[in-house]
């Protein structure tokens, strides 16, 4: 801490003046407000307790090394033997290197004898429940959405994959976490099961008719929360400690509302309330506001160092810090990655303007979410509906008070008066985040305390925004920052919201905004369908319809959330929606939203 440490009581007890001493104690305070944040940090634990994934000299120095364009290649590689012998083998060849410092060769070499190559541990599945012609087809009634549809259900074959026994009988060797059934994985890069992409893959599955394939994922994540307390962001060692918006509920509402499996609730909703436990004992926080105490939640990951998949990302994000500063800040970047939004100016609160604000100002666990808040809003009341269906009122009126309680936080502290919608509350700045998220609309999708005075002024706020100026799709964010959670991009997830929200309102105008929010996300999916022949992650509302981009990685195909949401909007309106024009729609929509900007 420079001068500041080499201060002394005696110096400071002939300091001669009250400035004097004032200034004194401002710099004591400084010093342990300092110590303080750093044996906060330095206490924080790894991602995970394995030396070769999570932390130590083997993945500092393969990631330094840059071996591979992108670092998660690495920590998806399972091990040829024990971590026990090589790691006994990487510290001798350390030892007997000058300078202890392997060259990339040298690694290369290690890595290539040691490791075998990633994907390895996995192997293609064809789920068995698939059929070419799914009931879904006979609802579209237009041609070529209906062929498209059909390319669609084809995609889950593909992406189908279960895991070797090896993963089972020697965990040690691999970093990937073994679940009992086999699965759909999103596709591209991510060649694991992820938590929050799954309620969309679900969907997608029942609609197609694979019911036991859905119940099997769904039983994966149940397995997790029994073995875990909690389902971890994806299906790797190195999301153990951190998890992703809570669908779990919601993926079991989605089954039995379409199996009526009564037996398969009773079985498993105690491991339901375990999953919602875990965000209460980990994950709240009280909120002091209009002289009351609320509880709400918030994305808070209180681990440190790198992320094992993005390491040298993480580590040149935090260059420049000091040591607790650095592992405050890969904290908080654990924070958003839990949220799902990795990374958004949603989660930057810089110290001037956010156009000069970059990954350096995430502080996620600075901010109570809305769309987290009215997940759990929607959880507590399908636990109370789950337990009086199974005859537990004990149970049913205690979820039920909880849920009411939850929806008196969300409208007392992120319900904003002025705006007339739900905004993301900053627990630092102890005021709302008042830029346009698909997520402010979050409580018309979870039907957390909404009416149809509420219902009318979301409404209002979305028809006046400019996120309804662009022509493939509601845009993450109006912001600019080369993030992927940030305009031009716009996620399946994040449309779904919307126009689900919307579809539930009694308000005939909201019912129309979200078929026509849907018409476009279909046509652009098509569009660009039919120009690359493939579904992707993410699109680009701008231009004349592409994959997006920007973020830590280059855009991946697939996609599984992509087609389990163009499945459900396929369901929803298909007597309706048509295939004309995908390039050029451009719908009345937009051209209303100008005038309505132009006007203001």
């Amino acid at each position: 801490m420079g001068k500041v440490q080499q201060l002394s009581l005696q110096q400071f007890s002939t300091a001669n003046n009250c400035s004097t001493r004032m200034a004194w104690w401002v710099l004591l305070g400084i010093c342990i407000a300092v110590a303080g944040q750093q044996a906060v940090a330095s206490s924080l634990p790894p991602p995970c307790d394995s030396e070769i994934y999570c932390t130590g000299e083997l993945l500092r120095q393969v990631q330094q090394a840059k071996l591979f364009t992108d670092d998660k290649f690495f920590v998806d590689m399972p091990l040829k033997e024990s971590p026990e012998v090589v790691l006994e083998r990487f510290q001798k060849l350390v030892n007997e290197t000058p300078g202890r410092d392997l060259s990339q060769e040298q690694l290369k070499v290690f890595v290539d004898e040691n490791f075998s190559p990633r994907g390895q541990e996995l192997e293609n599945w064809e789920p068995p429940d698939w059929t070419d012609s799914p009931p879904l087809l006979q609802g579209i009634a237009d041609k070529k959405l209906q062929s498209w549809a059909r390319d669609l259900n084809a995609i889950w074959r593909q992406l189908g994959r279960q895991m070797k026994p090896e993963v089972k009988t020697s965990p040690d060797r691999h970093s990937l976490i073994y679940v009992p059934n086999p699965l759909i994985v999103p596709g591209g890069r991510f060649i694991e099961y992820y938590y929050w992409d799954s309620f969309w893959v679900i969907e997608g599955l029942l609609l197609s008719n694979m019911t036991a394939t859905a119940k099997g994922m769904i039983e994966n994540f149940l397995y997790l929360v029994d073995k875990l307390g909690h389902i971890p962001n994806g299906g790797r060692v190195y999301y153990e400690r951190r998890s992703q918006p809570p669908f779990l509920t919601l993926m079991v509402e989605s089954y039995w509302k379409h199996t009526n499996d009564t037996d398969f609730l009773r079985h498993n909703l105690h491991l339901l309330e375990a999953e919602y436990q875990f965000w209460q004992d980990h994950r709240a926080v009280n909120v002091s506001f209009g002289g009351k105490e609320y509880t709400l939640n918030r994305y808070n990951v209180q681990v440190g160092g790198p992320r094992p998949e993005s390491y040298m990302k993480d580590v040149e994000t935090a260059a420049g810090l000091d040591e607790g500063a650095r592992e405050i800040l890969w904290a908080e970047l654990k924070s958003a990655a839990e949220s799902g939004w990795d990374f958004s100016s949603r989660w930057f609160l810089p110290e001037s303007s956010l156009l000069a604000a970059s990954l350096k100002d995430t502080k996620t666990s600075a901010i109570v979410p809305v769309d987290l808040n009215a997940i759990l809003c929607r959880v507590e009341q399908l636990l109370a509906t789950f337990y009086g269906v199974l005859g537990n009122s004990e149970k049913a009126n205690f979820f039920q008070a909880a849920h009411e309680r939850r929806v008196a936080a969300v409208r007392a502290v992120l319900w904003s008066n002025s705006t007339e919608v739900w905004l993301d509350y900053n627990l630092q700045q102890e005021r709302h985040n008042e830029a346009f998220y698909p997520t402010n609309l979050m409580p018309l999708w979870m039907e957390c305390g909404v009416d149809v005075a509420t219902s009318e002024k979301a409404l209002r706020y979305l028809e006046s925004s400019s996120a309804l100026s662009y022509p493939h799709g509601v845009p993450t964010s109006l912001v600019r920052t080369q993030q992927q959670w940030d305009l031009p991009n716009a996620w399946a997830p994040l449309q779904d919201v919307v126009i689900s929200g919307l579809a539930k309102s009694s308000l005939p105008r909201a019912q129309e905004l979200a078929f026509t929010l849907a018409q476009s996300w279909i046509r652009m999916n098509l569009a660009v369908y039919e120009k690359y022949h493939y579904m992707y992650e993410k699109y680009d509302v701008e231009g004349d319809g592409k994959p997006g981009g920007g973020g830590e990685y280059q855009v991946q195909e697939g996609f599984g959330w992509t087609n389990g949401l163009a499945l459900r909007l396929l369901h929803l309106y298909g007597d309706r929606l048509t295939s004309a024009g995908t390039l050029l729609f451009r719908s009345w929509l937009c051209v209303g939203a100008c005038l309505v900007l132009s006007l203001i």
